[in-house]
């Protein structure tokens, strides 16, 4: 999560200007202070001599690059010919690299992209073999969009002052992208900026998901001819067209377009700019006029600069959600761990309360599971709770929460389910672990299960987790091997 900060603030701090030689030294001190390297460079392609141009360095040594990188040379020239990241782990056993700094022991040369093509390099260069490892470079090459997306809005500003605006609002857009990690939160803000800022009718983020285009965000007064959050069963307007060719498509009208279906209704010109991360088209964000030659062409460069944020921002947004669900998961069994636990309780007891829905809660014990450890040895009661676990998973909704609650405890969250239907999914449970085969156990594995409903046996997340571990003691008391639904003086539930 702190490394996710830091990515955040790195791309704050690029765009936070437009002047070309405060971009630079913005991106090298990030190198060297937040990624702790001691040497790094950008360079910057001249496509009218296909020759990296170094254009600024960062060393705590002396030396440095001589002279021009050709295409195809070394690390960094490899990485712009390529169109990915080249890392060698050890220079000096590399017959690839090309000394620049004396120290160099590791060196990671990422392509700067915008839309598929290469603009530049970020070289990083390390006095230590080894020095990025995967997650490193992740964030390393997640950075480097958003410095190709800086420089570029640095270039074009210094090259089109009358674009001022319009990068401003980019800007505006980056920035507000860039702070938020949820991805329905932050397709639904790009697009209500874009549909502010851009002259439109209507604007929808599209993102490609297990080979279908799905709408995710619309914001508009045309009239959708697609239902949001669903697969299309075909891509419909200029979609196609701008994912084929990777490049933006402008339909000055769409009844002169043979065969055009179109995506609103009320659609008589279309612009559509493929969003591109690492050269995979990943979605597309499509604009609609409900007039003839509703875009004007200088629209689409400043147009394209907000595509490239948004697909960075996407990028960022999945990257940011797979390390939340790692923080959420119990690195053992892979079920959910307490931390989340509790904190979907509150969400779903709060959805009870508005709906005046039942809720229960399972606290379940492995019974004896300590003279389990302590006679077959801790590797094989790891690997009973690991089994119990996927079985608790496979046997139980999808909208069930199940969770490592402690030790040998597991907890289980049941939405929409009163008390004694909780009493029918514990004692299926339990059934199916008596009769499971732990391989090297030589006799049945038991549980105890207490049961608590809500609200009937608590108000609150820590009243009904007291309730279930009180009916959870009561079933290990009356002898284990059941489930029992807390009451003031709890029973045994039937089985």
């Amino acid at each position: 999560m702190q490394k996710i900060a830091i990515l955040y603030d790195a791309s704050q701090a690029v765009l936070s200007t437009f002047d070309l030689d405060e971009v630079f030294q913005h991106i090298l001190r990030i190198m060297r202070d937040y990624f702790q390297l001691e040497h790094s460079a950008i360079l910057l392609l001249n496509a009218a001599t296909s020759e990296l141009e170094v254009r600024s360095v960062s060393s705590s040594t002396q030396g440095g690059f001589e002279r021009p990188v050709r295409l195809g040379e070394g690390l960094i020239g490899g990485a712009a010919k390529l169109k990915r990241p080249v890392y060698s782990q050890d220079v000096s056993k590399d017959p690839r690299y090309v000394c620049s700094f004396a120290t160099t022991r590791s060196e990671l040369a990422i392509p700067l992209m915008l839309r598929d093509e290469v603009v530049g390099v970020v070289d990083c260069q390390s006095d230590r073999p080894n020095f990025f490892d995967n997650e490193t470079t992740d964030l390393l090459t997640l950075f480097s969009t958003q410095a190709s997306i800086a420089i570029q809005n640095a270039q074009l500003y210094a090259l089109e002052q009358r674009r001022a605006r319009q990068l401003e609002v980019i800007n505006t857009i980056a920035r507000q992208t860039t702070a938020v990690t949820d991805i329905r939160k932050l397709l639904d803000k790009a697009s209500s900026q874009i549909m502010e800022s851009f002259r439109s009718d209507a604007v929808c983020i599209l993102l490609h998901e297990h080979g279908k285009l799905v709408p995710r965000a619309y914001h508009g007064k045309l009239t959708p001819r697609f239902p949001i959050g669903e697969p299309l069963p075909h891509v419909i307007g200029a979609c196609q067209q701008a994912i084929a060719s990777n490049t933006p498509v402008l339909l000055e009208d769409v009844r002169k377009e043979a065969g055009y279906e179109p995506s609103f209704e009320e659609t008589l010109s279309e612009l559509v700019l493929p969003m591109v991360s690492f050269g995979e088209t990943i979605g597309v964000l499509t604009l609609q006029s409900a007039i003839p030659g509703g875009f004007h062409h200088e629209d689409i460069k400043p147009l394209e600069s907000v595509a490239d944020i948004c697909a960075a921002a996407i990028q960022n947004a999945h990257y940011f959600e797979r390390v939340k669900q790692l923080a959420y998961r119990d690195g053992l069994t892979g079920v959910y761990n307490r931390r989340y636990f509790e904190t979907r309780m509150l969400d779903e007891i709060e959805r009870a309360s508005r709906y005046r829905g039942p809720l229960s809660v399972l606290m379940v014990d492995i019974d004896n599971f300590k003279k389990l450890n302590d006679e077959f040895g801790h590797l094989l009661g790891d690997e009973v709770l690991k089994q119990v676990s996927r079985v608790f998973v496979k046997q139980t909704r999808k909208s069930d929460v199940v969770c490592r609650y402690g030790g040998d405890e597991l907890a289980v969250l049941l939405p929409e389910t009163t008390g004694p239907n909780a009493v029918r999914v514990a004692n299926k449970l339990r059934g199916t672990i008596a009769e499971w085969e732990f391989p090297g156990v030589p006799r049945p594995v038991t549980l105890s299960i207490g049961i608590a409903e809500f609200p009937a046996n608590g108000g609150t997340r820590d009243e009904i987790i007291k309730s279930a571990d009180h009916a959870l003691y009561v079933a290990k008391q009356d002898g284990r091997n059941r489930a029992v639904l807390f009451s003031p003086e709890p029973l045994p539930a039937d089985d």
